[in-house]
């Protein structure tokens, strides 16, 4: 009898060969150029695209100095106690200015967004007015340049206003129109191959047999790639089988920049994608000290970037979180943005192991006393979806973690932000 001789697993903690979160990040990071093809667009069609380019002011905004409140222009030599009157000698509107002169001793009316007189250096809101005929009566303080937004104070000429490599929010499309920008340059979309690999697999509509199930990885990874707003191409259910698999990827590799795939990255008798990405391409690495997750072939097929992503639901979305996205991101150029992180109390006690890296996922709340704390989803298995759809946050248990008792503190990564 053949001496047994026992192969890696995913369950194994001593297994030398996984690399630490940081190092596999630093392996994903090192084989990234950023896309140099651009294009121009109108900055209604910009929303969520990367800058290409830094945005400079080509004016001063405000162009000229306004009042900040319905109220009175006056000018501050004026003043002279806390109750003293003026004469009211015009209005100006927002885009009508008044025309005149306002002297010692007089005033207009000035509405929000009204160019201030030159004259003129203080607003006084009209609350603290009393008027007859036009005459004013101003009570209280009122110190010199109150409530007057003065040229430039947003925005001076030549200052950048955004960097390259921002992602463009709803915030960015006000701010460039209020320069009176039409385009920018914006880095072009990524084009994403992906598809699941199983023979278990069936499409929606289709009956199930036994041992068969609906493929869901598909819809979670096109909701996730929706989000960093690229170019999806969905290749579909591929069978565990060399020869569709190899046509597949050859086919992913000539019309995308990246490929995903879910499934058969393990050491299971189907698993063919990391020996067919040894055929075709280059392997960088499958093991990551991590749970979910573990097995994540990385590497490169002719010039696409190659990601093999577990076949658990949950592995799944945990790996591509943690590294596609943010490889994503760097690959169209994006800055790489804060990942937001910070200690709460967790009500309950989490069982864990040393030697990997795990991804709780859990529910941040607020209790009776309005404290912010944080629980676990209930069971942690790879397979349960539904800890993802409930859950708002991973909790963060490092390596060295072995396991926390109740009303500890520990770190939380709130989903919000990941892509």
């Amino acid at each position: 009898m053949s001496e047994f001789i026992p192969q890696p697993s995913c369950a194994d903690p001593e297994d030398q060969n996984r690399l630490s979160i940081d190092t596999a990040r630093q392996r994903i990071a090192s084989l990234i150029t950023p896309l140099t093809a651009w294009q121009r667009c109108p900055i209604r069609d910009a929303l969520d695209r990367i800058l290409l380019n830094d945005i400079v002011s080509p004016i001063n905004v405000p162009a000229h100095n306004n009042s900040a409140m319905d109220g009175y222009a006056i000018r501050s030599g004026d003043i002279t106690n806390d109750s003293f009157s003026l004469k009211q000698v015009g209005i100006a509107f927002a885009g009508q200015p008044f025309q005149g002169t306002v002297n010692t001793g007089e005033c207009i009316r000035i509405m929000t967004g009204a160019v201030v007189p030159s004259e003129c250096d203080t607003i006084v809101m009209q609350e603290q007015v009393a008027v007859t005929d036009n005459i004013i009566t101003i009570h209280g303080k009122h110190p010199k340049g109150n409530h007057v937004r003065y040229i430039g104070e947003d925005l001076k000429t030549g200052d950048v206003v955004l960097t390259a490599g921002r992602r463009i929010i709803p915030a960015d499309l006000g701010l460039i129109a209020s320069l009176g920008i039409a385009e920018v340059n914006v880095s072009r979309r990524l084009r994403i191959a992906f598809f699941s690999t199983g023979d278990e697999l069936r499409s929606i509509g289709e009956t199930l047999a036994t041992g068969q199930i609906y493929d869901s990885n598909r819809y979670t990874l096109y909701g996730m790639l929706k989000r960093l707003d690229v170019e999806v191409l969905d290749m579909g259910v591929v069978p565990d089988q060399k020869d569709p698999l190899r046509q597949t990827l050859l086919q992913a590799a000539e019309q995308a920049d990246v490929i995903i795939t879910s499934g058969g990255v393990s050491v299971g008798d189907a698993d063919y994608v990391k020996e067919m990405l040894a055929e075709l391409g280059q392997v960088d690495f499958w093991k990551i000290a991590m749970r979910p997750g573990r097995p994540l072939a990385f590497g490169t097929i002719n010039n696409a970037l190659f990601f093999g992503l577990p076949g658990n639901p949950v592995s799944v979305m945990v790996t591509f979180y943690q590294f596609v996205a943010p490889a994503l991101r760097k690959l169209m150029g994006e800055t790489e943005p804060d990942v937001t992180t910070f200690q709460v109390n967790c009500t309950d006690a989490i069982r864990k192991r040393p030697g990997r890296f795990e991804y709780q996922r859990a529910i941040l709340f607020k209790d009776d006393d309005g404290t912010t704390k944080v629980k676990i989803t209930g069971s942690q298995g790879s397979g349960i979806l539904r800890s993802m759809s409930t859950a708002n946050c991973f909790i963060l248990l490092d390596e060295k973690c072995d396991g926390i008792a109740a009303n500890s503190l520990v770190t939380v990564q709130p989903f919000s932000g990941l892509i």
